[in-house]
């Protein structure tokens, strides 16, 4: 009889310790299952982010390319400046940035604006991505893009110009800065 109790004793916990070993189980089953859709949203995210960031770029660069201007690196539009005696019109945008894009489309493919920016000044497109464009925002201590700065021949900072969309208020920006310094 003693034996008997023992034995069923040993059973009960022989079926313990199966049922714990089988829940352990299950609960790595399940947490597997939870780092395996995890991961996969992640994947996804990371994908769709990839994508996103990729279709911006050229996006970007085709609205670059379609306004036609002619820009110089800010090296050389500081060597132009000196020699033609003229402004530099310093534009820090990010390739992939959609705000920069649209002033791309709205402001600088205009002709009306080609012509004012080919009369006074030099143009340059500071993109953020470079070592030059993240010199660039720490120098004139900037916070985002785009951002259209007035610099003289010697890249010191004129003057900030508004952002705008209009083509012709912008004409009007650059023609009353040039106004304003031939008056000084």
């Amino acid at each position: 009889m003693a034996y008997r109790c023992g034995m069923i004793l040993y059973l009960r916990r022989l079926k313990k310790n199966l049922d714990d070993m089988n829940l352990k189980r299950e609960q790595l089953i399940m947490n597997t299952k939870r780092m395996r859709v995890l991961l996969v949203i992640l994947l996804m995210f990371l994908l769709a982010y990839f994508l996103f960031f990729k279709i911006q770029t050229y996006l970007g660069q085709q609205a670059l390319e379609a306004t036609g201007i002619n820009r110089v690196e800010l090296s050389q539009a500081l060597i132009l400046a000196k020699q033609q005696n003229r402004f530099i019109l310093a534009d820090m945008s990010a390739i992939w940035c959609p705000t920069c894009r649209k002033l791309d489309k709205e402001i600088f493919s205009k002709e009306i604006v080609k012509q004012a920016i080919a009369e006074h000044y030099i143009f340059t497109r500071i993109e953020y991505e470079t070592d030059e464009g993240k010199q660039f925002m720490k120098t004139y201590n900037l916070k985002g893009f785009p951002t259209l700065l007035i610099l003289d021949k010697e890249a010191n900072m004129l003057m900030r110009l508004p952002l705008t969309f209009d083509a012709e208020l912008f004409v009007d920006y650059l023609k009353d800065f040039i106004e304003m310094k031939t008056l000084s």
